[in-house]
C-alpha cells in the first residue's frame, strides 16, 4: 500500500482553510491562513490590489514557472430587503438556486456574522401537480425579523455578502467532503508541492511562483492580473473537473472523468501541446495514474488567462475529479489530491532552465 504523502499538519491547515470563509472580492483571510501555511517553504511572498497571493522560490532568477489555483468561492450578495424583512440575493459567482431552500447562511456585515435561512413553504401548502421549482425569483433569506428596518439594525444591508457555514468532513476514510473544494483544493495542493520540494531539500533552476488567485468565478479576473504582474515563462494550472459517473450526468457530452482514477489532463486549444505531454512524461515515468479530458473552445479555468496573456504563455492544465460542483457536498478522494500533488511536483523536476516550449525551437 503506497504511504500517504499527507502529513497530519497537512491535513488540520486543509480543514481550517476550508472552513474559513473566502467568497469572490473576499478573500483574504482565507490568503492570510494560506500565506501562515506556505511561508516556512518560499522565499518571499508577492500579493496585489485585489489579494491574489503569491509565494515565490528563487525570486531572483529570470525564468518564471507558476503553478495556480484559486482562492475564493461563490457566494451571494444581498439584492433587496422586503418591508416585511426578508431578503432577496444575486449570484456571486455560479451559486446554484437550486440547493439553496432550508441552508443555513452568514451574511457577513459590519458587525459580524447574522445568521440566517433559505426559507421555502412547507410541503403542506404546495399545490400538487403545480409546484414552483427554486429560482433566483423566488428563493429567499429570513433572519428572524418583520420588518426592513430590524433587518437593517442587524447591519444587514445590499451588498452585503452571504455564504453557506457548511464545514469540512472526510467520507469512508478518504473523501473530503465541504463547500469551496472548488477551488481550495489547488490552492492546497501548490501549497503541498512547496512542502515537498522544502522537506525533499529539491533545488529549482527557475523561480517558482506558487499562485493563489481571486476572483475565478466571475471570470478569471484574478489570473488577468496576477499573470501580467508575474510575467511567467511557464503556468502549470490546478482546478477541478466533473466526476461524470454520477446520475444525471451525460458522458456523451461531458465526458468520462472518475474519482479515484486519477488527475485528469486537459486537452483545449490554451493548453500547449509540448508542455502537456512533458506533464504526461511525467506521470508515466513516476507510475502517477491519469485520465484525459477535451475541452473545446476554452478550459473555463485560470488556464485561459494565462496562457492568452503577455504575448502567450505555454500553460497546461491538470484538474481534480469533484462530485457535486458548486453544492455544499463537494466531494474529492485523497488519493487523486496526493496524485496531483506529485504530477505537479515531478514536472517541476524536469523542467530544465530557460527551457523553451516553441514548437519551432
Amino acid at each position: 500500500m503506497k504511504k500517504s504523502i499527507l502529513k497530519k499538519s497537512s491535513i488540520n491547515f486543509l480543514e481550517k482553510y476550508l472552513n474559513n470563509s473566502a467568497p469572490t472580492g473576499y478573500e483574504w483571510t482565507g490568503q492570510k491562513l494560506w500565506m501562515e501555511y506556505l511561508k516556512p517553504y518560499v522565499d518571499e511572498f508577492i500579493t496585489d490590489n485585489y489579494g491574489s497571493a503569491v509565494g515565490v522560490i528563487n525570486p531572483k532568477a529570470k525564468y518564471k514557472v507558476v503553478i495556480e489555483g484559486h482562492a475564493d468561492e461563490i457566494s451571494w450578495y444581498v439584492n433587496y430587503i422586503t418591508d416585511d424583512g426578508l431578503i432577496y440575493v444575486i449570484r456571486n459567482g455560479g451559486s446554484d438556486h437550486q440547493i439553496a431552500p432550508s441552508k443555513l447562511v452568514n451574511i457577513h456585515t459590519d458587525k459580524g456574522i447574522v445568521k440566517g435561512v433559505f426559507g421555502w413553504p412547507a410541503i403542506h401548502t404546495r399545490r400538487d401537480g403545480k409546484e414552483q421549482a427554486p429560482s433566483l425569483q423566488n428563493i429567499f433569506i429570513d433572519v428572524g425579523c418583520t420588518k426592513k428596518e430590524e433587518v437593517e439594525k442587524l447591519g444587514v444591508h445590499v451588498g452585503c455578502v452571504i455564504t453557506y457555514p457548511d464545514t469540512f468532513h472526510i467520507l469512508n476514510k478518504d473523501n473530503f467532503v465541504c463547500r469551496a473544494l472548488d477551488n481550495r483544493m489547488g490552492g492546497f495542493m501548490i501549497a503541498e508541492v512547496a512542502r515537498l520540494l522544502h522537506e525533499n531539500k529539491k533545488t529549482l533552476p527557475f523561480g517558482l511562483y506558487i499562485t493563489n488567485s481571486v476572483q475565478e468565478e466571475i471570470g478569471l479576473r484574478g489570473a488577468e492580473m496576477i499573470t501580467n504582474t508575474i510575467k511567467p515563462n511557464l503556468a502549470i494550472i490546478t482546478d477541478v473537473t466533473h466526476d461524470t459517473t454520477t446520475p444525471m450526468i451525460e458522458k456523451k457530452k461531458e465526458g468520462h472523468c472518475e474519482m479515484g482514477k486519477g488527475p485528469v489532463i486537459a486537452y483545449a486549444p490554451a493548453v500547449q501541446h509540448k508542455l502537456r505531454e512533458k506533464i504526461i512524461a511525467a506521470a508515466i515515468a513516476n507510475d502517477i495514474p491519469f485520465q484525459r479530458n477535451a475541452l473545446s473552445r476554452a478550459t473555463g479555468t485560470d488556464t485561459d488567462a494565462f496562457a492568452y496573456s503577455n504575448g502567450g504563455v505555454p500553460s497546461a492544465l491538470i484538474s481534480l475529479p469533484l462530485r457535486y460542483m458548486h453544492t455544499t457536498v463537494e466531494m474529492v478522494r485523497k488519493e487523486d489530491v496526493e496524485n496531483v500533488i506529485l504530477m505537479i511536483y515531478h514536472t517541476l523536476l524536469k523542467i530544465e532552465n530557460n527551457e523553451s516550449f516553441s514548437y519551432f525551437d
